[in-house]
């Protein structure tokens, strides 16, 4: 397959060249390509020819919640978002915390996925918080990371041996944090917007205190200790300090806490709820800060699909989360760099690309001679009223529905084979 004259984003620049793909891999890069007889050929013509974006913190529900979703409902969903790699948590049912649910999973994903999908293991079983899983076989097996993300590892102790085993095996501790004495039933940010509603509010020191315990906790283990959504002010400063300590913690931030705040959230809509919550201005504006100066090191959407059943039972009954996979581009694109003009173009695909790549050492990210053939289009002009009817996706639960946005994912391309077309690109 040849793309031509799409615009590159290849070595930190971009080039208007043709692109070869041939055996699931960046063949060559070129000026002018001449296509063989009865090679397929896609005039990417004015559209941006960028990396396969990468989703580190993505629920795909299965097994055991397909009324959400499925792995191949929600690998559709990323494909049809731009994302080429995703990794999926194991907050399934039952959890992915022993090798036999790990290796159905993982026969499901090569039956079912339209993308690369990169499976967590629990840290703890059925995600408890006190028997430690086997991290040997689960790493031996393929496990990606380690993560009871959903709930907050409560002991120190506990979280010292989950680290240790981790940095045994060579493999990083995710960390959903929330220190479950802090939030007491609580089911949006603690603030005026809680008072407001006369809904219970969570403090967001139930997030900071975890982050600063389990930096220390990593410093003694040496391991690698990621922080999963990361929502507070405080949070970005105690990861900015661990950073300049030495200590080996990344972090990640979703699209909805860097573009929303307690301030938009009109009514008692669950279509609003998630965890963590949406917090206050100045917290967004430290995650936007922590972004900029690399603190937070890049963007997941933490895409967490549930029924319109269940977000109709309203703030303290509906399950947290909203889902991502289909809107994250356009919405950060829209807002942060044409909007706003808070960042560029290539700072946002950073962010999407190679800066999850780098923090897990995926070797993705890039477009390069001889590297493997994920690939998205992009039509920056192309514009959609975000229609949540539509997701590929079965969860419908989206604060974005509604939106006008540009800058949508047109082509996406996994190993060379394109997994969705918008139809915006011909295929000569």
């Amino acid at each position: 397959m040849i793309l031509k004259n799409g615009l590159i984003w290849t070595e930190n620049r971009w080039v208007k060249s043709d692109l070869k793909i041939d055996e699931g891999k960046i063949a060559v890069i070129s000026s002018s390509i001449t296509p063989e007889e009865r090679e397929e050929v896609m005039d990417a013509n004015g559209n941006l020819v960028i990396p396969g974006l990468i989703d580190l913190h993505v629920h795909l529900r299965e097994p055991g919640f397909t009324e959400k979703e499925t792995i191949k409902t929600g690998t559709e969903a990323a494909v049809r978002g731009g994302f080429t790699t995703i990794a999926c948590m194991p907050n399934t049912k039952p959890v992915i915390d022993n090798v036999e649910t790990l290796h159905y999973l993982q026969e499901r994903i090569r039956e079912e996925s339209r993308c690369h999908v990169l499976p967590y293991a629990a840290l703890t079983t059925r995600l408890a918080g006190k028997e430690l899983t086997n991290f040997e076989e689960l790493t031996k097996l393929g496990a990606f990371a380690f993560t009871d993300d959903g709930v907050g590892l409560q002991t120190a102790s506990t979280m010292y041996e989950a680290m240790k085993k981790a940095k045994l095996v060579g493999k990083a501790v995710v960390a959903h944090c929330e220190d479950m004495s802090l939030v007491k039933g609580g089911a949006m940010h603690e603030g005026e917007k809680s008072r407001e509603l006369g809904i219970p509010g969570i403090l967001s020191i139930s997030e900071s205190v975890q982050i600063a315990r389990d930096v220390l906790l990593a410093e003694a283990t040496g391991v690698h200790y990621h922080v999963c959504h990361v929502s507070t002010k405080e949070s970005v400063r105690i990861i900015r300090d661990a950073k300049k300590a030495g200590i080996h913690v990344t972090a990640e931030v979703s699209p909805h806490h860097l573009l929303l705040t307690e301030d938009d959230i009109k009514k008692n809509d669950a279509n609003w709820k998630m965890n963590p919550p949406l917090r206050s201005k100045e917290d967004r504006a430290a995650l936007r800060e922590g972004l900029l100066d690399g603190t937070i090191d890049f963007i997941a959407t933490d895409h967490a699909p549930h029924t319109p059943e269940e977000k109709q039972e309203g703030f303290e009954r509906s399950p947290f989360g909203i889902v991502g996979l289909e809107t994250a581009f356009s919405i950060l694109y829209t807002k942060l760099v044409t909007d706003e003009g808070f960042c560029t173009l290539e700072e946002l695909l950073h962010w999407l690309t190679v800066a999850p790549s780098n923090a897990f050492s995926l070797g993705k990210g890039v477009i390069k001679e001889g590297e493997i053939a994920d690939i998205t289009i992009i039509d920056l002009q192309k514009e959609e009223n975000i229609d949540a009817s539509t997701f590929a996706s079965k969860g419908r639960n989206t604060p974005f529905h509604g939106w006008n946005v540009k800058g949508l994912p047109i082509v996406t391309i996994v190993n060379g084979e394109v997994k969705w077309n918008k139809g915006g690109v011909a295929v000569c």
